[in-house]
C-alpha cells in the first residue's frame, strides 16, 4: 500500500525536457517519443495537453489524439443495473494506490499497456499529492475494482480502471465523478473514447476545444482531498 498522499499537492523538480506543440502530432495523437516518468515530467505532459503511453516495448510515447474523448462531469449515465450496483461497494478514496495501480497493470490483462515503469513512477505521484485512485470493495473486504488518474487544479485525468466482480470499476466511476462535481471540478479527460465509455457518456472535443477546457480547468482553485 502506497503511503497517503500529501495534505497539498507539492510540486516536484521541474522537468528535464521540452515538449514540442500538440500540433505536431500525427494522426494517430502522437507528438514525441522519449523523456522519462519523473514526476515533473508528467505533471509538464499533463498541463501541456499530453499523456503517456509505451509505443512498442521499449520506447515511451507522448499522445494528444485529436479528438480527445472526456466524460463531462453533468452527463455520466447511469443505467437501471449500474444503479443497482453501486449499494454492493464500499468505495474509497486513496487507501490502496499501489494495489489499484498493480491490477491496472496486471500483464494478464488484454490489451494490456501499463508497464512496470508507470507502476513504479504514479506512486511518486500519488505521494506527492497528484495522483490518486477510487476503490470499490466487496463485502467481504476485498478489493473488487477501481482506478486511478492524475489530478491537477480542476482537471482529472483518468488513466485506467480494472475490475474483478460485475460493475466495481463503473461504481468507482460513479464515486469519482460524485466526488470531483463536490470539489468543483472542470474536466475529466478520458483520452480516447470508446464504446464502453460512450455508454456512460463520455464524448468527444476537437484538440482546440480541449485544450482551450483543459486551461480553464487548470486555474480552477481545488484539490481532488477533501477538506
Amino acid at each position: 500500500m502506497a503511503p497517503a498522499p500529501a495534505t497539498f499537492p507539492v510540486e516536484p523538480p521541474a522537468c528535464d525536457w521540452r515538449f514540442p506543440p500538440v500540433t505536431v502530432a500525427d494522426r494517430s495523437g502522437l507528438v514525441c517519443v522519449g523523456g522519462d516518468l519523473r514526476p515533473g515530467t508528467l505533471l509538464a505532459a499533463y498541463r501541456n495537453g499530453l499523456f503517456p503511453m509505451p509505443l512498442g516495448r521499449r520506447r515511451l510515447g507522448w499522445w494528444s489524439p485529436d479528438p480527445r474523448g472526456v466524460l463531462p462531469l453533468s452527463g455520466l449515465r447511469v443505467s437501471k443495473s449500474l444503479r443497482r450496483s453501486l449499494s454492493r461497494y464500499e468505495i474509497s478514496l486513496d487507501r490502496a494506490f499501489q494495489t489499484v495501480m498493480e491490477a491496472c497493470g496486471d500483464p494478464r490483462r488484454p490489451h494490456g499497456w501499463i508497464t512496470t515503469g508507470f507502476v513504479d513512477a504514479y506512486p511518486r505521484l500519488h505521494e506527492l499529492g497528484w495522483a490518486h485512485s477510487v476503490e470499490a470493495w466487496a463485502p467481504d473486504g476485498t478489493l473488487a475494482g477501481g482506478l486511478y488518474g492524475v489530478s491537477i487544479g480542476g482537471f482529472f485525468a483518468g488513466e485506467s480502471m480494472f475490475h474483478r466482480r460485475t460493475d466495481a470499476s463503473k461504481v468507482a466511476l460513479v464515486a469519482l465523478v460524485e466526488h470531483l462535481r463536490a470539489q468543483r471540478f472542470a474536466l475529466l479527460d478520458v483520452q480516447w473514447l470508446t464504446p464502453h465509455l460512450a455508454s456512460l457518456g463520455a464524448t468527444e472535443l476537437a484538440r482546440y476545444d480541449y485544450l482551450r477546457q483543459l486551461g480553464a480547468a487548470l486555474a480552477v482553485p481545488t484539490t481532488f482531498q477533501r477538506g
